[in-house]
């Protein structure tokens, strides 16, 4: 074995075993600690960015940390599925994710069932309702609204509202899209 090659093969298996540190022990530990404070202070040095005034409630999975960057203002809200393995997860500023929402940029490719990742990006002001998936390679456009339930697997335009599986739109939303975004709950 050459000398760049083993180096190559340590600094791999360093990163999957600081990867599998993170998420394995000591995220999911953070994540259920009812300290708003604690969650804040770790998610602030482990995330990729992470906005003044954002809210995340406890039982939020993020996976890649280091791939997530989260605006200013937001709320993510309980059993949110957060990930970054497959490319990057860009959050907006004063977006609201409802509960049991899972955001991917890892999925199979259906014919050949190998791992594809692609970049997702949700810009400001959007909502994202309770169990909506959004699935990779997706841009979300400012001031958008993801109904409950649906799956999201292309982009959705600014200020539309989409709902069903595939999501399609079923109406427009309106262009006051100039609020802040302020929850701060004791222990969730």
């Amino acid at each position: 074995m050459k000398g760049k090659e083993f180096f190559k093969r340590v600094k791999t298996q360093l990163w999957i075993t600081n990867y599998n540190f993170w998420n394995a022990l000591v995220l999911p530990w953070v994540m259920s600690v009812p300290s708003r404070h604690l969650r804040r202070f770790v998610l602030h040095r482990i995330l990729g960015a992470l906005g003044r005034g954002t809210f995340v409630c406890r039982g939020v999975e993020v996976t890649a940390p280091h791939n997530v960057f989260i605006g200013e203002d937001c709320i993510v809200n309980k059993l949110t599925l957060l990930d970054g393995r497959g490319g990057q997860l860009k959050i907006g500023n004063h977006v609201d994710i409802a509960r049991e929402a899972h955001i991917w940029t890892l999925e199979h490719n259906p014919q050949t069932h190998k791992i594809v990742g692609s970049d997702v990006v949700i810009e400001d002001y959007v909502w994202i309702c309770s169990r909506v998936t959004i699935l990779p390679g997706c841009t979300i456009g400012k001031g958008a609204i993801c109904a409950a339930g649906a799956v999201v697997t292309k982009d959705v335009a600014p200020d539309t509202i989409v709902a069903g599986i595939p999501a399609r739109p079923i109406g427009k939303r309106n262009r006051n899209t100039d609020y802040k975004l302020n929850w701060n709950p004791v222990f969730r």
